[in-house]
């Protein structure tokens, strides 16, 4: 449960082989093997150079459409996907299978249900000229997503199939496009025998590129899905339903704005990629560096430093970086080394990082991803988001530093030299102009102005303030670090790697939109959501009849259970997809169940995006908490599970606004904030304690297990269990607070 056999190195700053930095190689090389939204080919020759214009042009028409407004909803979407389904087969790498009769298994799954509907299309439209011809190339189509043997091993080669991928990929969105007007206006609700065609195209692509992109869990669920819509009668008891043929299945999903391109895609194509190109920009400005100054000014001095520096600085990088592993690599390959030198454990140090740097998909003003989806989904303003999130935001990074601080404590760690910390002046003196952009951003998200017209002047402000320090040094005469400067060439290579960053999460949008369509379609989210509700009565019913202290009630367990059954459902979910489609199906589906047992629709939604986000520091798929590790040399496992222990808090936060929505600011009462408030700081204080095995002095068995029980019950609304977890909580705190720490664990 603790932590407690990790001691401090034997000399802090010792040098051991294992403590050496990483090389900028290596640190790569992580992110390449951890984060499938940065893994790309090292391309060169006109490959290269046409994914160079490829990804500028799609950048470019982003950053238009943010100032200038988008398009036609389907065609600015249409646009987005014409652009990144080629640029995913040129860019992303084919995943290699160390077991090869398994890559082959799934292969011949994905080709047989591609032979399917293949099939069951051409027996289904009436005859065609171009019937013979679409069978010809859907043959030739799903024979080459089997996984042949190529020439050469080197992954970073696009191969003649991927040439081809990539030119099919862009014709099913740019079919759309071309033929908008007979499709939408003159036949609308009419497709032609080629648009049920291109719909079938569309499916093959978009399953592969997501395959390509995410490995094969997403897509396998869309196929599931349209195998459920097909076979709705075979399916037992409240799952079955008439049945869809293929006609209505492709019109719903690609001739509209019910499938591929609906909502996720839209808010990629708009919001997402938007805020994704201006945090490349802003850390390649160096607001990177100057996050990780302020927080070693912040909370550097302080028992345990160098882990509060991290903790800070992963916060504020996560204001402006949607991506948990991108975050542990950037801050950890500074701060876990630092870590380590001053005292912490390497697993500690990496689960410290992961942990913190997955807060910033819950951290306003920005966030991930999720919350814009969030915001479309709901139909509230981005500037309602970023108010909500505050509080629950602020109980994770409390839980953290509260923790880290134990720890420090525990093991007599002091905080950072004097010579390691900047000095504000010169801070601020020097990198001044880099807080323009985002302050502006802000302020216009909070006055409401729209999230990509905020982005759009935040990229804007950024190229133009970066060339603060050469105009400094230009009018000044004196040499000045101007490597933020985002010179033409540079701004090109950051506008590629903006596009080159969206593939992912757009590809897995685009899947996402299989589940969203079906889902609309057969009705499947409300009965998934009967299901839940009926299994937590039935468990709280049963319960109920061995209580005899008639403190259980059943509409209580009732909630109670059905919190766990989604919560256990997001994490498994999550631990294999990433936190956008993981929030996007769950959100879908559980929805209407926690609403049915009294939940707010808000608190709903916020409660399965907390959980999406665990995902990246829950085994066994804790991704962000391996990349640490990989950085720190400890053992992934063990650091999973250090890292999903330290996020204590998003585990425990959405709980308690469940119970009490004002920490939310929904249905807001000053009486119910101020309680859930006080619990919630008691109840955090007290697992930390539990879970550090420290308070002030050493805690033992019993205090942690009362410290445990007390700390739960202080999760819910009941007076009566409130009373009584504070009451245990307090009996333990209190004494040891007044105790006198032993010597040896009293510096700071």
């Amino acid at each position: 449960m603790t932590d407690n056999k990790d001691q401090p190195l034997k000399a802090a700053g010792a040098e051991q082989d294992d403590d050496a930095p990483l090389t900028q190689e290596e640190l790569q090389r992580l992110v390449e093997e951890y984060d499938t939204e940065s893994n790309f080919r090292r391309l060169a020759g006109p490959t290269a150079l046409l994914v160079t214009v490829l990804g500028v042009t799609l950048s470019l028409f982003h950053v238009y459409t943010a100032g200038f407004g988008v398009f036609n909803e389907i065609v600015h979407r249409s646009v987005h996907l014409a652009f990144v389904v080629p640029l995913i087969f040129l860019c992303v790498p084919r995943k290699k299978e160390v077991k090869v009769a398994k890559n082959w298994l799934f292969s011949i799954g994905f080709a047989a249900f591609y032979a399917y509907i293949t099939y069951d299309l051409y027996q289904s439209l009436p005859e065609n000229p171009l019937s013979g011809i679409f069978l010809a190339v859907m043959a030739v189509l799903i024979l080459m997503t089997l996984p042949w043997p190529v020439r050469s091993d080197n992954s970073h080669k696009v191969i003649w199939r991927d040439w081809i991928f990539a030119i099919i990929g862009a014709g099913f969105s740019v079919y759309l496009i071309f033929f908008f007007k007979s499709i939408f206006v003159e036949h609308v609700g009419d497709p032609g025998p080629d648009d049920y065609m291109m719909g079938v195209l569309a499916i093959v692509m978009v399953l592969e590129a997501g395959r390509r992109t995410m490995g094969p869990v997403l897509p396998v669920i869309g196929i599931i899905c349209l195998l459920y819509a097909l076979f709705g009668p075979y399916f037992p008891g409240i799952f079955g339903h008439r049945g869809y043929n293929i006609l209505r299945i492709v019109n719903h999903l690609y001739v509209g704005t019910e499938g591929i391109y609906g909502i996720a895609l839209g808010v990629t194509a708009t919001y997402v990629f938007h805020f994704v190109l201006f945090g490349i920009l802003a850390q390649a400005s160096g607001l990177g560096q100057l996050f990780i100054d302020l927080a070693s000014m912040i909370a550097g001095r302080q028992a345990g430093g160098s882990a509060k520096v991290s903790v800070v600085s992963s916060g504020f990088f996560g204001m402006i970086s949607g991506s948990p592993i991108a975050n542990t690599v950037t801050t950890g390959s500074f701060t876990i080394p630092l870590m380590k030198k001053t005292g912490f454990t390497a697993r500690f140090a990496a689960a410290v990082e992961a942990s913190a740097s997955c807060g910033g998909q819950i951290t306003p003003p920005i966030m991930g991803a999720s919350a814009f989806v969030m915001a479309e989904m709901l139909g509230i303003p981005y500037n309602k988001i970023i108010l909500i999130a505050i509080v629950p935001a602020a109980f994770h990074y409390f839980a953290i530093l509260l923790m880290v601080h134990l720890e420090a404590k525990r093991l007599g760690l002091k905080g950072m030299d004097a010579s390691q910390i900047p000095k504000l002046g010169a801070v601020i003196g020097r990198q001044w102009h880099l807080f323009i952009p985002l302050v502006v951003m802000v302020t216009l998200l909070i006055m409401q102005f729209t999230p990509f017209l905020a982005a759009f002047y935040g990229i804007m402000l950024t190229i133009a303030f970066s060339y603060v320090p050469w105009l400094r040094q230009k009018l000044g005469n004196k040499t000045i670090d101007t490597s933020g400067v985002l010179f033409p060439k540079r701004l090109v290579t950051n506008f590629e790697a903006g596009a080159k960053y969206s593939l992912a999460i757009t590809a897995a949008c685009a899947c996402v939109g299989f589940i969203l369509g079906i889902t609309t379609l057969t009705g499947l989210g409300f009965k998934l959501s009967g299901a839940v509700v009926t299994s937590a009565q039935d468990l709280a019913g049963f319960i109920h009849s061995f209580d005899v202290t008639g403190l259980l009630t059943v509409p209580g367990m009732t909630l109670f259970f059905g919190l766990i059954f989604v919560a256990v459902a997001c994490i498994l979910m999550g631990a294999g997809l990433p936190t956008t489609p993981t929030y996007i199906i769950l959100a879908s589906i559980t929805a209407p169940a926690l609403n049915d047992l009294g939940v707010p629709l808000v608190a709903t939604h916020f409660f399965v995006f907390y959980f999406g986000v665990l995902a990246d520091v829950t085994p066994p798929v804790a991704l962000a908490a391996y990349a640490g590790a990989g950085i720190a040399r400890s053992d992934p496992t063990q650091t999973g599970m250090t890292a999903f222990r330290l996020s204590m808090g998003k585990a425990l936060v959405p709980f308690m606004f469940v119970y009490a929505p004002s920490l939310l600011f929904v249905d807001f009462s000053f009486l119910q904030f101020t309680t859930a408030l006080l619990s919630g700081i008691l109840c955090v204080v007290a697992l930390s304690a539990a879970y550090i095995g420290h308070f002030k002095v050493k805690i033992a068995t019993w205090q942690k297990i009362l410290l445990t029980i007390g700390g739960l019950f202080l999760i819910g609304n009941a007076p009566i269990l409130l009373a009584i977890g504070a009451a245990l909580v307090l009996l333990v705190l209190v004494p040891n607070f007044m105790k006198t720490p032993p010597a040896a664990m009293s510096a700071s």
